[in-house]
């Protein structure tokens, strides 16, 4: 494997867990855009794959990594007089203020990585509003080199535009970049952008899912500097 000077990290499920951190904001949220109509409400769940009774995600959830325009078109059809930039806007009103359930220790870690020597940048299929309030909100916004999001000018994963932009912007080259996600949208834009890959499982995504996609999978981005440590002993990357 090509030295790794560089870890780009997904955001929802990544580094915050996605079922402590979304699913009590989805009911929340499916209820505002059904104006308190619970009838109406599960069946907006149903459309973008919320399991109502159960506040859990189904494995093909538009909630969970599509972009919100992409989770917007499919609430439209349901909601007679809506827009889809009034549905994206209210998603991003309320999901700035949701308390993020942080995978692990979040400041620690950044600062192991940073200490080692790592460029650090996110990559989000959330909008850049939220995501810089979620990663303020947690401590860690100034550890990131880049942070880039669906509305950012780049196409969202699973397509690898996102990904390749932060090599070029840091002067780097894709293999050069460790992607770290929960996600086959993930896995499957590292694997386009050329970039070696982790799989953590704090979002959705089964491990035998996430298995042939990834060099590894984790439990959790705690487990990333042992993981890191074991591919390049000693390496301090410059």
């Amino acid at each position: 494997m090509t030295t790794i000077k560089a870890i780009l990290f997904d955001k929802d499920g990544t580094l915050f867990d996605y079922h402590k951190t979304w699913a009590n904001w989805s009911r929340a949220f499916l209820l505002d855009m059904a104006q308190g109509d619970a009838a109406l409400a599960r069946k907006l769940g149903d459309a973008v794959g919320f399991e109502w009774d159960f506040s859990a995600f189904r494995k093909d959830s538009t909630l969970v990594s599509h972009t919100p325009n992409d989770i917007a078109a499919a609430l439209l059809p349901l909601l007679p007089g809506a827009s889809m930039a009034g549905i994206v806007t209210r998603m991003s009103t309320l999901s700035a203020t949701v308390p993020q359930a942080e995978a692990t220790p979040l400041v620690p870690l950044m600062d192991e990585l940073m200490g080692r020597g790592f460029t650090l940048g996110v990559v989000t299929n959330d909008m850049e509003r939220p995501a810089r309030a979620h990663l303020r909100e947690a401590g860690i916004e100034a550890a990131f080199e880049r942070i880039i999001a669906c509305d950012s000018g780049f196409p969202a994963k699973p397509a690898p535009d996102m990904l390749l932009a932060f090599a070029e912007m840091c002067g780097l080259e894709p293999g050069e970049v460790l992607m770290v996600g929960d996600s086959a949208h993930d896995m499957a834009a590292a694997r386009r952008a050329g970039m070696p890959r982790v799989a953590v499982l704090t979002g959705v995504a089964t491990r035998a899912l996430l298995e042939p996609l990834a060099d590894a999978v984790l439990p959790s981005v705690a487990g990333l500097p042992k993981w890191l440590r074991a591919q390049q002993p000693g390496q301090c990357a410059a």
